[in-house]
């Protein structure tokens, strides 16, 4: 028997990265367009207090706006029982806590990269801090000028990971804003007579619309709980080797 389509609604869909996930939405057989939810009305997009109307329709969010509207959504969502998922970044720990919250009453999925392949290296580079304990470590990332957040919550992410494998010691991070970067990524591990470099550049932003939506996918359905992308690729313990 042929499922049917899994309705998304997008939050921030004026945006970037939400122009990104309707593209991909359009061109999908196993997802459709519920409606969306942003700033600027219009061409598909409704003012935010829309968002209840149309959450009653959907059955996953994939939001993309900003830190205290996601924070919204993600209460509107567990009230709903309706699984949400956000690539939003620059969160305070408040506000992640916030998230963490709505996920005990349903399954709220949070990475700052919505890449698969980026996901991945967030494990390899702690099993490389792990590994080169004499190596000084270093991270660098450059996106575009009118990103707001800086460091990129890719690049926290890395550190995040780094620390754990290094007892805690955070990494220093360089940021560039410049032109119309999508989004690079590099860690550096220097030692004595050789380095090591671990690198990320996205071509476009699909890849992120699309991860959303692989993870919009993997999540519904799931019981209530806080996901990432380590549980989806199965990826946890992964530095432990």
């Amino acid at each position: 028997m042929k499922r049917r389509p899994l309705r998304v609604l997008v939050c921030g869909a004026a945006g970037r990265m939400g122009r990104a996930v309707r593209a991909e939405l359009g061109g999908s057989a196993v997802f459709v367009y519920a409606g969306g939810v942003g700033e600027k009305a219009g061409d598909g997009v409704e003012a935010p207090e829309a968002f209840g109307r149309l959450l009653a329709a959907a059955d996953v969010v994939v939001d993309f706006s900003a830190p205290a509207a996601a924070c919204a959504f993600a209460a509107a969502c567990a009230r709903a029982r309706k699984p949400f998922v956000t690539g939003t970044t620059g969160f305070s720990a408040k506000q992640l806590a916030a998230l963490k919250a709505a996920g005990r009453k349903t399954p709220v999925f949070f990475s700052p990269n919505m890449s698969p392949a980026v996901n991945l290296t967030f494990a390899l580079a702690a099993l490389a801090a792990a590994r080169l304990g004499g190596f000084d470590i270093h991270i660098s990332e450059a996106h575009h000028t009118a990103k707001k957040d800086a460091p990129s919550g890719t690049a926290l992410r890395y550190a995040g990971y780094i620390a754990r494998a290094r007892g805690g010691q955070m990494p220093p991070i360089t940021s560039i804003r410049a032109g119309d970067i999508v989004g690079d990524h590099a860690v550096l591990y220097a030692g004595p007579h050789e380095r090591v470099e671990l690198k990320h550049m996205a071509h476009s932003r699909a890849v992120f619309a699309a991860g959303a939506l692989k993870a919009a996918a993997w999540l519904a359905g799931r019981k209530p709980g806080f996901y990432d992308y380590s549980d989806l690729l199965d990826l946890k313990g992964l530095a432990d080797l």
